[in-house]
């Protein structure tokens, strides 16, 4: 019987600069110059040269992702992505550039060999999206990324508060046992 599915996903609570895996995760701004909450966490972990190969690569659209190093951080890498702005009269659409998050995030990290890969809540800070719908989302695409692939062997959902870290293991406790 294969791996258990369940068995590539872990959920955490605490600072995601921390965390030495291959590759961290930022919610980052389509600027990919720093910002507030995990961004600017992320850059000032990081130091100064995050912010100088930022200034290389000319931004990121919503939905997209980009990779560079992790510098001073404990991961070797970080794949910025840019979650969408919640609307609630288009949660569809938000939900989709949410999950291309996820998705293109997952996509770079396999493409550069990254084995565990952590990732904050995108878009659920000063973008607005709620946390119990955006835990849904990253989980969903965690899953669907992990059937089919062997890359990437553990995706860490790095919660910044107890609350948050309660949501996503609530909701990864009642999808049940799934495999492979």
């Amino acid at each position: 019987m294969a791996t258990n599915v369940r068995d590539k996903i872990d959920i955490r609570q605490g600072d995601i600069t921390r965390f030495a895996v291959d590759a961290i995760v930022n919610a980052a701004n389509t600027s990919l110059l720093g910002g507030g909450g995990v961004d600017g966490a992320i850059h000032r972990a990081a130091g100064p040269q995050l912010l100088a190969e930022c200034r290389t690569i000319g931004g990121c659209p919503t939905g997209e992702a980009r990779i560079t190093g992790g510098y001073n951080l404990p991961a070797r890498f970080v794949i910025h992505t840019v979650g969408p702005v919640y609307n609630s009269t288009a949660p569809e659409k938000a939900a989709n550039l949410l999950r291309q998050c996820y998705e293109n995030s997952f996509a770079l990290a396999a493409q550069n060999g990254v084995g565990q890969i952590a990732f904050p809540a995108i878009s659920c800070g000063v973008y607005g999206y709620p946390i119990d719908k955006a835990c849904r989302v990253a989980i969903d695409a965690a899953i669907r990324f992990l059937e089919t692939q062997t890359v990437v062997n553990k995706a860490i959902f790095v919660l910044f508060s107890e609350g948050d870290r309660t949501v996503y293991a609530d909701y990864l406790a009642h999808l049940g046992n799934f495999s492979d």
